[in-house]
């Protein structure tokens, strides 16, 4: 347990304080994202965006043009900058198609993919007031000799130019859900909507996603173990701070430091019968003595994610009750992971955990009836996962997984304070995920390392907290 302690909270040193901070007096380069001149700390030469290369994106689009039916395009629109209040923004995020294909991670660009003209951006122009308030950013030159566009235009060129393109295509597909104006007013658009020459590319791109290549794989172990070091300091902090705005703050901070550039979503911190909210998210709440406390977290590394839960009592020791419950939930949790496999479906591991919590939930006594069992837990066992948290979404629970493909594993029981059941069971939410990565002989837990077993949890609770406070955040 002390090798654990000591693996999931290590130390940023000094030294590594330092070399990420480090300044020189040779002029890099800005373009308004990090590259390898100007972030050698956290890239090498030939990527394009952290642990990704240039050669990488450049496949990718070319698959993407192998999949469009012959003389169509793609047109794919960077995330708006949406805003918190007339002059704050809120903090940006690309979206994930944009990104996935060709790695500029910053907003006001337009990119269009075909088998004839390959890759087109069309990019931001800026101003010095721009620039001046804002940074740099990524122009018409850092389009053809960063991201390798074979053609680059400014923005101002887009209707001239796109609406040729739209004019000689059969088809057009492009992500509805991020659709900009900048394209969809153009006539020629409008005209190929009304003849039902418009379809959503979210069709293919997710295909492209969902088997991760070996790098991504790197970025989504990276992202994993981050998850884990910053849930278990959380959870060991938990027993001196139980509030769960205190550990939303410790489980952020705790990813942050570790290299991740954002949450993957709110963290969601339910204590006592706030854990029976599935998405609970006010997270403003004391957590009483006795309470469990669900969390349910993530952090985004370099445009791919996690997402974790654990369930404990920040006092040290489950209850007889809550054990019963949780082991029902752990022992759910571990039988479906078995049975993860290429050729398993998402559908047949929900159905196989639907029937394995509906029998113990009746065993029980919490669960009279089966067909109320949606009642006590609406979700499915799991989703894909990558650079969404839902990742991939427009590809089906019934399809067979392949390897290099993720998922989540989160069986839970959440159990309303109104529900009909025996008194003592209302108001109790639990939820235990990991992340599993099907391999070609089976499966690998990416988040393994974060404990889960009652014994190991009540005993770092009870006997490593001092020790944990002594390492350095």
């Amino acid at each position: 347990m002390q090798v654990l302690a000591r693996n999931l909270a290590r130390r940023v040193s000094r030294s590594q304080v330092i070399s990420r901070y480090a300044y020189s007096t040779q002029r890099v380069r800005d373009i308004g994202q990090p590259t390898p001149s100007s972030h050698p700390h956290l890239m090498a030469e030939g990527e394009l965006t952290p642990g990704i290369r240039t050669e990488e994106y450049i496949g990718r689009r070319k698959k993407l043009a192998e999949l469009l039916p012959q003389n169509s395009l793609a047109i794919i629109s960077s995330s708006p900058v949406k805003m918190m209040t007339d002059v704050v923004p809120y903090t940006f995020r690309q979206e994930a198609d944009y990104l996935y294909l060709t790695g500029c991670q910053q907003p006001g660009g337009v990119a269009v993919i075909s088998d004839e003209h390959g890759l087109c951006m069309f990019m931001p122009e800026t101003t010095p007031n721009d620039i001046t308030w804002q940074g740099e950013v990524a122009g018409v030159d850092a389009a053809s000799e960063v991201f390798k566009a074979e053609q680059a235009y400014p923005m101002s060129k887009l209707p001239e130019i796109l609406s040729g393109m739209i004019r000689k295509s059969s088809k057009v597909f492009h992500n509805d859900q991020t659709a900009s104006q900048k394209y969809t007013k153009l006539d020629e658009f409008k005209n190929s909507a009304s003849l039902g020459k418009v379809k959503s590319l979210s069709s293919l791109t997710h295909e492209l996603r969902l088997i991760k290549t070996p790098a991504e794989l790197k970025l989504m172990r990276e992202s994993a173990s981050i998850a884990c070091q910053g849930l278990l300091k959380t959870m060991l902090h938990s027993k001196g701070h139980p509030d769960e705005g205190i550990l939303a703050a410790k489980v952020e901070y705790e990813c942050r430091i570790r290299g991740a550039q954002r949450m993957a979503f709110n963290p969601v911190v339910g204590g006592g019968p706030n854990a029976s909210v599935i998405h609970y998210s006010r997270n403003d709440q004391r957590i009483k003595d006795g309470d469990l406390v669900l969390l349910d977290m993530g952090c985004e590394l370099h445009g791919y994610v996690s997402d974790l839960t654990r369930t404990w009592p920040p006092c040290g020791k489950f209850s007889s009750l809550q054990e019963e419950l949780y082991d029902l939930i752990l022992e759910t949790n571990k039988e479906s992971i078995k049975l993860c496999k290429p050729g398993t479906t998402i559908r047949q591991l929900n159905t196989y955990s639907t029937d394995m919590l509906c029998d113990g939930l009746m065993k029980m006594g919490i669960l009279k009836n089966r067909r109320l069992y949606h009642q006590l837990n609406p979700t499915s066992i799991g989703h894909y996962l990558g650079m969404d948290v839902h990742d991939s979404s427009s590809v089906g629970y019934d399809r067979p997984l392949e390897p290099g493909s993720v998922i989540t594993i989160e069986p839970g029981v959440y159990i309303p304070s109104s529900f009909n059941c025996p008194e003592r069971f209302q108001g109790i939410g639990i939820r235990i995920e990991d992340e599993v990565l099907i391999t070609e002989t089976g499966y690998e837990v990416l988040t393994g390392s974060m404990p889960k077993e009652i014994k190991h949890i009540e005993t770092l609770l009870n006997n490593h907290c001092h020790e944990f406070a002594s390492f350095s955040s």
